[in-house]
């Protein structure tokens, strides 16, 4: 039996419950703006011939269409407005003579059969400049009505707007046969991962292995300091017994990257993975052929590292995540992320526990870079990555 179809009545609930930008009535609208405007980019790439663009057109249509799903369902919240509602007067004034269900689903919405939204030809995902023009004018228009003082006021103006974009939307997935419940599945999905309404933990990747085989679940490394030759190195410790080799930041500009293995145990802590701490500890999973080979590989351990260094050059533009609080973390960054990890076991951690994972890496981090020593303590039953001052 086939999944029943989403209302629109439960997509404005449970996007609601992801709303995370305050009463400020001109931010949705923004946001909207934006989202359009990424659509309206998606679409010039693959006019243009750009050939990765075209590969993954779809996929960015979706998503783009689910955002703008998303900020219109924001912006009608501001306004007193339920756009199930909004969407029960668009089906009435598309065939009046049948009536409108009482909580429209988004195929009664699109009005064609699911069955005509697969299996389309590369021609049938083209977006037509008449639509997207059309889209961004409705939103322009929207603009226009719009007076964040005022918006409560506004009701019939600021209806008919997300009346006519939510039109436009539905043509456009009718063009491209991409099914509208489809998209709002995905938009969801997609919001769940980054604020979930529970925060659930997934169990540890290497449960069900050997115990010689599995993460610690409570480790404490000593990471310090020592100059040699008039350099500096960073050495650690585990149980009295050196581990790794010694590192230097490996650049230019001296940026303590040397401490980053602490990012690698901050994985471990909240995501119960790190390739690069199981070939550091000697705990890959040889009793499996096939994960040692692809989830604790090479291939593995050079996608962590890069992740590692990536997320690394964009905190040191923001004060090394100092100020940003659960639930701030830039969303694209967390996204690049997600694509960086398709096809490894690590996909299925939410994106809310990638940002936990970086912001305790990175509160240990800056420990070290004051105190260029420390005692990093891992607990994998609590989720958790400490740190406390190493004695000289």
């Amino acid at each position: 039996m086939g999944k029943a179809p989403l209302t629109v009545k439960d997509y404005q609930e449970r996007a609601k419950a992801t709303d995370r930008i305050g009463d400020n009535g001109l931010f949705p609208v923004l946001g909207l703006f934006g989202e359009v405007g990424s659509l309206l980019s998606e679409a010039k790439k693959k006019q243009r011939g750009d050939v990765k663009a075209d590969k993954d057109y779809r996929d960015h249509v979706i998503e783009e269409v689910g955002d703008i799903l998303w900020y219109l369902n924001a912006v009608a919240l501001r306004a007193e407005l339920s756009i199930s509602d909004i969407a029960r007067r668009i089906i009435e004034d598309r065939d009046d003579s049948k009536g409108s269900p009482h909580k429209p689903s988004f195929d009664e919405l699109q009005g064609i059969e699911k069955s005509t939204c697969q299996n389309q030809d590369r021609n049938q995902e083209h977006i037509s400049k008449e639509i997207l023009l059309d889209l961004a004018k409705k939103v322009s228009s929207l603009i226009d009505v719009y007076e964040s003082e005022t918006i409560k006021n506004n009701h019939l103006m600021i209806a008919n707007s997300i009346h006519d974009i939510l039109f436009v939307v539905i043509q456009l997935a009718n063009e491209t046969r991409i099914n509208l419940d489809n998209i709002a599945r995905e938009n969801l999905k997609k919001i769940d991962s980054r604020w979930p309404k529970e925060r659930k933990y997934p169990d540890p990747f290497d449960m069900e292995f050997p115990e010689h085989e599995r993460f610690p679940r409570n480790m404490s490394i000593d990471i310090f300091e020592e100059i040699n030759e008039e350099r500096e190195f960073v050495m650690q410790r585990y149980m009295n017994i050196k581990i790794g080799d010694r590192l230097t930041d490996n650049a230019s500009i001296d940026d303590d990257y040397r401490f980053h293995d602490v990012f690698h145990y901050a994985y471990v802590s909240i995501l119960g993975w790190s390739p690069v701490t199981r070939a550091l500890f000697r705990l890959k999973r040889k009793s499996c052929s096939r994960t040692d080979e692809i989830q604790d590989g090479a291939r593995a351990i050079l996608i962590e590292e890069g992740i590692t260094t990536w997320i690394f050059n964009q905190a040191r533009k923001q004060d090394l995540f100092e100020n940003i609080k659960r639930g701030e973390l830039s969303f694209d960054l967390l996204k690049s992320i997600d694509q960086f990890v398709k096809g490894y076991e690590v996909e299925k951690c939410p994106l809310w526990l990638w940002e936990e994972a970086i912001l305790q890496g990175y509160d240990a981090f800056r420990f070290l870079k004051e105190h260029r020593r420390g005692r990093v303590c891992i607990d994998m039953s609590e989720h958790k990555l400490s740190i406390t001052e190493l004695p000289k």
